[in-house]
């Protein structure tokens, strides 16, 4: 079995990880400001933007599961460098794209590269550092994939100022270069030969459940719950899940190990994990639009005024150890999300005539909750892996991220559509004009621009700024509901999951000496 490391060189190796991370955290944002341009030149429908960005996030999900256990049996260090080089790969066909297929087929094979990188990166992160620093370089790790997020729209303002479109997807040919040059240099080979085989069959049925699952839920906003594909979709998702668990049951060395899920650490810290997610795509998926439609802030703009969250996610990455360590993981997440809940129901708050200071302050308590409890929760999840399953099971966990956060996008921006378009007035707009502007508050501006209809730009900011604060009110109490049962579930002690494995223990005790 692979032992934790005491090579100086660990936190180089943690860096290569970060560099990683920071490229797919911008590549979740950097493409939404891109898809205006993109829709001029390549005559895009609003179907088809969608799935411009959309192809990239349903790949990503179904593949993560898989990816963890080829890491596991072929090498992490041999996958994460053939993750970023699919990635890379996948980069420089978008650059090159001259039509709207090229330019899905091209995110659908970032997807690829990201499921390999994504739950390896983490899966490296308790071979390379022993338990006591383990959470301060799962707290490096977390803040740089955060930090990615306000930095695509930053970055990909700038390029389009100065270069076309594709200049989006050729800034990660350097980045992921950068990555693999240092995950050759610096990172040490861990595998585990007696991880199972890969089952194909398996690999089949959790692609295509967590495939159908994820492209269910984006669609439902747009086609409506009761849609037959979108009812078609999540049924299917059901039975190739549960064809994939029963499957699971019976073979010996199971591809989805069913048996991770009875570590009340793993299971409890991964639940955690995934409803932080959940809210904090909410608090996200809300605030652009309000500061772009409704503040009158550009996309580069835009960007900048999220770093207060940043900001908030630096400090909690330092504190959230010293927390964990005078107070327990179970009070140091539980606190995080009552943080978490605070700002969501002081982000409800705000008002069309808020301006950015009253903004700035809660995405900076947001930041400071996300931090505190994402950080501890992902720790004790990966500190509860057996380590010759460290590869499959932070796929799974971060597979279950994954679609928290999808299924938070779907369900909070559904209630956001609603509630637009039940306060919105379009009263004397022709019907066709009434629904294009019931479509968002950019829709509404748009066609309040064309009709020169000050009053129906000030009604879509009303109607937008109402309906954010119901989605952060909703945030608000999930969190505060996420804490309760954190405090109710969780381990009360760092060290409060079930022993560790003989091996687990030996590889502790040298990463102590």
């Amino acid at each position: 079995m692979p032992t934790v490391t005491t090579d100086a060189r660990r936190w180089w190796a943690l860096g290569a990880l970060v560099a990683s991370m920071l490229t797919l955290g911008f590549d979740m944002t950097i493409l939404n400001v891109a898809l205006p341009t993109m829709a001029a030149d390549l005559g895009a429908t609003t179907g088809e933007q969608q799935w411009m960005a959309d192809a990239y996030v349903v790949v990503f999900a179904a593949l993560m599961l898989p990816a963890g256990l080829l890491g596991d049996r072929f090498g992490r260090r041999r996958m994460l460098i053939t993750g970023l080089g699919v990635f890379l790969a996948g980069s420089l066909v978008g650059a090159l794209a001259g039509d709207v297929t090229a330019v899905i087929a091209a995110r659908a094979v970032m997807g690829v590269g990201a499921a390999l990188v994504t739950p390896l990166s983490l899966s490296v992160l308790p071979t390379l550092f022993g338990p006591e620093e383990r959470a301060k370089a799962v707290g490096i790790s977390s803040a740089a994939s955060a930090l990615g997020l306000p930095l695509g729209p930053i970055i990909g303002g700038w390029l389009l100022n100065h270069f076309w479109w594709g200049s989006v997807f050729l800034i990660n040919v350097p980045m992921a270069a950068i990555g693999i040059a240092a995950c050759v240099f610096l990172l040490p080979e861990t595998k585990d030969p007696a991880s199972p085989r890969v089952d194909t069959v398996s690999t089949a049925l959790a692609a295509s459940g967590l495939g159908a699952l994820v492209y269910g839920i984006i669609e439902a906003p747009t086609r409506g719950w009761g849609d037959p594909l979108v009812l078609g979709m999540l049924g299917a998702a059901v039975l190739l899940i549960a064809a994939l668990v029963l499957r699971e049951r019976r073979v010996e060395r199971p591809m989805l190990d069913m048996t991770l899920l009875t570590h009340r650490g793993f299971l409890f810290n991964t639940v955690a994990a995934t409803l932080v997610t959940f809210i904090l795509t909410g608090l996200l998926f809300v605030l652009p639009p309000y500061l772009q439609a409704v503040l009158g802030h550009d996309a580069l703009g835009t960007g900048v005024r999220l770093l207060p969250m940043m900001g908030g996610l630096l400090v909690a990455s330092r504190l959230a150890p010293k927390v964990v360590a005078r107070f327990g993981a179970r009070a140091a997440v539980s606190a995080g999300l009552v943080v978490l809940a605070f700002a969501g129901l002081l982000g409800s708050r705000t008002t069309a005539d808020s301006g950015y200071g009253f903004v700035a302050l809660w995405l900076t308590v947001t930041g400071l909750g996300f931090g505190l409890s994402l950080i501890p929760a992902m720790n004790g999840g990966l500190s509860a892996l057996p380590r010759d399953r460290a590869g499959s099971g932070s796929g799974l966990l971060m597979t279950m991220r994954q679609v928290g956060g999808a299924i938070g996008i779907a369900l909070l921006g559904s209630l956001l559509a609603g509630t637009f378009r039940d306060r919105l007035d379009v009263t004397g707009l022709p019907a066709s004009a009434a629904d294009t502007a019931g479509e968002s508050v950019v829709a509404a501006h748009l066609v309040a621009e064309r009709a020169g209809s000050a009053e129906l730009a000030a009604s879509a900011n009303s109607a937008h700024v109402h309906g954010m604060g119901v989605v952060l009110l909703v945030c608000g109490i999930a969190a505060l509901v996420s804490a309760l049962l954190a405090a109710a579930f969780l381990p009360g002690t760092p060290d409060a999951h079930e022993p560790e494995s003989p091996d687990m223990a030996a590889a502790g005790a040298d990463a102590r000496q």
